[in-house]
């Protein structure tokens, strides 16, 4: 497996693959074979940034057997997804921003994020994993009170899409199977979500399949697989942490 960060050191962007503290820094762009350079840079020396910087995050919205069941919700015959704006990217370690309009209640969601690695048009589920360049943590921050504001439209772009509210990585892991991992939330210490992959409907194979024969996917380009029981709000302050080992830990704090 390899881990992938990018980073900001003295006023530069840089990629490299990290091992423990460690980066090997790199040349050119991970998604196109980037190269090292021989240098090593020590995770103290640098900031880091979101691992890739995405054209778009697709997020989904009950992929959940779990959730589903609770909440008395048909299996989706299709993935049911939502965009979440660029501008809410949030790198690991950075604080979660209030906006400004809204007093209501912010929710984490803690996710398993797909990181495309190739332009992914209409593929079969057969070929996804030639697609799929690696994973990474995601945090699906939700305006919750916004949602339904308005009974005449749900306004998911909007209360997803508030700066900061797309906290991913704090890597994109590479060579990893995602049948296996397990995703939680972690609350000022306190664990809030613990649910596996197999909880989803559909699987990341499969969510790059289907969404490719809808959208065009292109490198860096991530798919938040959705979340299951367990999302709550945040009050100022809290640290919120999602785990996936394997992969790493997402820790933010709402503002």
């Amino acid at each position: 497996m390899t881990r992938w960060v990018r980073f900001e050191d003295k006023g530069q962007i840089g990629i490299g693959t990290l091992d423990g503290d460690a980066i090997a820094v790199h040349d050119g762009d991970a998604f196109a074979g980037a190269q090292p350079t021989g240098l090593s840079l020590t995770l103290d020396r640098v900031a880091l940034l979101t691992p890739c910087a995405p054209s778009k995050m697709i997020c989904l919205w009950n992929n959940s057997r779990a959730a589903a069941t609770r909440f008395k919700l048909a299996e989706p015959a299709e993935p049911l997804y939502f965009f979440k704006a660029p501008t809410a990217f949030l790198p690991t370690g950075h604080v979660i921003p209030r906006p400004a309009s809204y007093a209501g209640r912010v929710l984490f969601e803690g996710e398993l994020g797909i990181v495309i690695g190739t332009r992914c048009a209409r593929v079969p589920e057969a070929e996804a994993d030639r697609h799929i360049f690696g994973y990474t943590c995601v945090n699906d921050v939700t305006a919750v009170d916004l949602l339904n504001k308005d009974t005449a439209f749900p306004q998911w772009a909007r209360c997803k899409s508030f700066d900061g509210f797309g906290p991913f990585g704090p890597a994109i892991v590479a060579g990893l199977s995602p049948d296996s991992l397990v995703i939680r939330s972690v609350l000022d210490g306190r664990e809030r979500q613990s649910y596996p992959v197999s909880d989803m409907f559909f699987t990341p194979r499969r969510l790059v399949s289907l969404i490719s024969q809808d959208v065009t996917l292109l490198p860096g380009d991530v798919i938040a697989c959705g979340t299951s029981l367990g999302p709550a709000p945040m009050k100022p302050g809290a640290k919120i942490e999602i785990v996936i080992d394997g992969i790493g830990t997402l820790s933010n704090t709402m503002g």
